[in-house]
């Protein structure tokens, strides 16, 4: 088991590399990996999984503790990702089926891999678990009627049936994931060290399978959806700072809400398109699992050399007067 979590963390670090080199070849090679387009939901199925395998009642204890924060949280993720998306459809003319997957991705939970940036920009990583799980637990509730209020103006959306998918692709291996730890500990956390390498793999293949299948759309409008995912994640991160800075919390929080608005389940975003829409509609959510961990750690980077200098000086303070 050792050499295995050894090369599940190498498979974490270096996920982004992958992702872009196993997409680039999908592109060129697209007959390779076109089959791998009707594994999405499985293969999603056994990320929501691995992080069900993470999951503890510890988790949602920070919903208790602070609970008009972890609202705050998702609240600013399901009301500044989705309109972003609209806006931007709507304000640059996108083609139907570029404007359905944006809006698509802008109306997801949040991203699974958001918790880890948070930890590494020293932000608040307990309100950050709180938020992402809050959000995905929702999801099957809010995603599908933002979807339905958003992009109706495109295409018809049936609120059931993307309720089911989303139950389906996210509820259920999550509530089994959780499960399987609550009843078999031991079992549970010899897993969860190969789990990263799992979603790792899960994850490439499912962007493959969708890069393959509209490669020729891609050739066509690929530089405008870079451009919109590029623009939604970055104008996500300032709002979710700012809003959450709006209502008073300090900047670990602030840097936790901004990661947890700007990062995205993008997989599940591929999945809904998938199945319900087309192979366009996905590659806004394929192009955003890239972008978001490229852009979530130079993020984290810079968020993890600023320090609350405010509470800093109240502390000395407080010491002062001890």
């Amino acid at each position: 088991m050792g050499a295995i979590e050894k090369v599940s963390r190498f498979a974490g670090k270096t996920f982004t590399f992958w992702v872009i080199i196993v997409a680039v070849l999908a592109y060129m090679y697209p007959g390779n990996f076109k089959w791998l387009g009707g594994y999405v939901v499985p293969l999603l199925g056994i990320v929501m999984f691995g992080m069900g395998l993470t999951l503890s009642a510890a988790d949602f204890k920070e919903v208790f503790r602070r609970p008009k924060e972890v609202a705050l949280g998702v609240v600013g993720h399901f009301i500044i990702m989705p309109l972003l998306a609209f806006l931007l459809a709507v304000g640059l003319h996108l083609p139907k089926e570029v404007a359905v997957g944006v809006i698509l991705v802008g109306c997801c939970p949040s991203g699974t891999s958001s918790n880890v940036m948070v930890f590494l920009a020293r932000g608040n990583v307990a309100l950050a678990v709180s938020i992402a799980s809050v959000s995905t637990i929702l999801a099957p509730i809010f995603t599908p009627l933002l979807i339905f209020l958003l992009a109706s103006k495109w295409v018809h959306i049936s609120v059931g049936s993307l309720f089911l998918s989303i139950v389906q692709v996210i509820i259920v291996p999550l509530c089994l994931g959780f499960l399987i730890k609550k009843f078999f500990g031991k079992q549970a956390a010899a897993s969860t060290k190969a789990m990263p390498l799992a979603s790792v793999i899960a994850i490439v293949l499912i962007v493959s399978g969708v890069v393959a299948g509209a490669q020729a759309q891609i050739a066509k409008t690929g530089l405008l959806i870079f451009a919109v995912v590029i623009l939604h994640n970055i104008l996500g991160y300032c709002l979710g700072f700012f809003f959450s800075r709006l209502f008073g919390m300090d900047l670990s929080k602030q840097k936790a809400v901004a990661m947890e608005v700007g990062m995205q389940n993008s997989g599940l975003g591929v999945a809904i398109a998938s199945t319900s829409f087309s192979p366009l509609a996905a590659v806004p959510s394929a192009i955003f699992s890239v972008w978001h961990n490229i852009s979530g750690s130079i993020l984290a980077f810079i968020f993890s050399k600023i320090d609350d200098k405010h509470k800093e000086e109240k502390d000395k303070d407080k010491k002062l007067a001890g």
